[in-house]
């Protein structure tokens, strides 16, 4: 496993603490199923490297008093961007999950000085492990990427300001709010779900098996691809989908219909049909259903028992009730739940990637 200068059996306990946060030598015997004997020299090598420390120490049922373990200095931190079109998120932990540092902007071209001052913050925290950026375009293996697509998601890091030669890693922002439902979301006590995004865009993240579906290019999930519309007189259109469910129609189809007052945004919207308002009812109704069709078909694609709705207008609760419906009447029973992680999901999502990417690195260093 580990190619470093700490032991194979060192990166196993390295990598269990990590995801322990804190533990005693007993408790990551059990978890590593090694003998206590070999967890005690474990982590002298661990000790003597810096990569763990003593944090205190717990007494047990029978009186007895266990040293506390947590990661150490060097074992250093990661960093986690939401580089959205709107806002830019940030989120520094240690490896072992604890929060160092967060921030936001609603001005991505302040973006640089943002992670200036975070990385600047944690610069005493022992070395930069990985950063993870979650972008809003497909991320796809090497070889297999569009060249317009690969230069707007190196434009996105770049403006970033990140320091030459650090350890940096992108993904899919759909996919990275996927990775936060299954860690400490909706989808943690399932196999499977589909965390269906639906806000300026749409988009879907798939977890099979308590993993993330990617596919061969980078792409599985991408809804707005769907043939839309599929009917005899009508060819379908690139993403038409989209364009049909994303919340810039949703405004324009409010105001044709409701002009005085027109509803500038959709969080506007869904206000107006809060308030018990004919119109914006009978609209976000229309789009719930059309939403419903959606999740309806990926259902029908992979059957993951829980749909999590998500992004700015997937996450209203006013949306469920006809998502559920239209999912009842065209699909077989599925779960379907708002998620309540909010627009946090996909920087959290990317936490949780930058950790894995950070203990790797501890595990592969020379």
């Amino acid at each position: 496993m580990a190619k470093s200068g700490i032991g194979d059996r060192a990166g196993e306990v390295f990598a269990a603490l990590a995801a322990a946060g804190q533990a005693t030598r007993p408790q990551l015997a059990v978890a590593c199923g090694l003998s206590k004997p070999t967890v005690s020299l474990v982590m002298a090598e661990l000790e003597a490297a810096g990569l763990a420390e003593r944090s205190g120490s717990s007494s047990g049922a029978t009186g007895r008093t266990a040293a506390v373990y947590r990661l150490g200095p060097r074992a250093g931190y990661v960093l986690a961007v939401d580089r959205g079109s709107t806002q830019v998120a940030l989120r520094a932990t240690t490896l072992g999950g604890d929060l160092l540092d967060e921030d936001q902007t609603s001005r991505p071209a302040s973006a640089e000085t943002m992670v200036k001052a975070v990385l600047r913050r944690g610069s005493n925290r022992g070395p930069l492990r990985a950063v993870v950026v979650a972008v809003s375009d497909v991320v796809s293996p090497p070889g297999r990427g569009e060249p317009a697509t690969m230069a707007r998601i190196a434009a996105a890091v770049a403006a970033l300001g990140l320091p030459d030669g650090a350890p940096v890693h992108t993904e899919n922002n759909v996919n990275c709010a996927a990775i936060a439902e299954l860690a400490e979301g909706a989808g943690r006590d399932h196999d499977s779900f589909v965390f269906l995004q639906v806000g300026v865009a749409i988009g879907a993240g798939v977890v099979l098996g308590r993993r993330l579906v990617r596919g061969a290019s980078g792409a599985a999930g991408e809804v707005a691809r769907l043939a839309y519309p599929w009917a005899d007189d009508r060819p379908p259109v690139r993403d038409a989908l989209e364009a049909r469910l994303g919340s810039r129609e949703l405004l324009r189809r409010a105001r044709g219909r409701r002009p005085d007052p027109a509803p500038k945004t959709a969080a506007a919207l869904f206000a107006l049909a809060e308030k018990g308002d004919p119109v914006a009812l009978d609209i976000v109704a229309e789009h719930a259903e059309a939403v419903g069709n959606l999740a309806a078909s990926i259902c029908a694609v992979v059957d993951p028992g829980l749909i999590v709705l998500g992004g700015g207008v997937g996450r209203n609760k006013l949306l469920r009730p006809g998502v559920v419906a239209t999912v009842g009447r065209l699909s077989w029973p599925t779960d379907v739940v708002v998620s309540e992680l909010g627009a946090r999901a996909t920087v959290l999502g990317a936490a949780h990637l930058a950790r894995e990417r950070g203990i790797q690195a501890v595990l592969a260093e020379g």
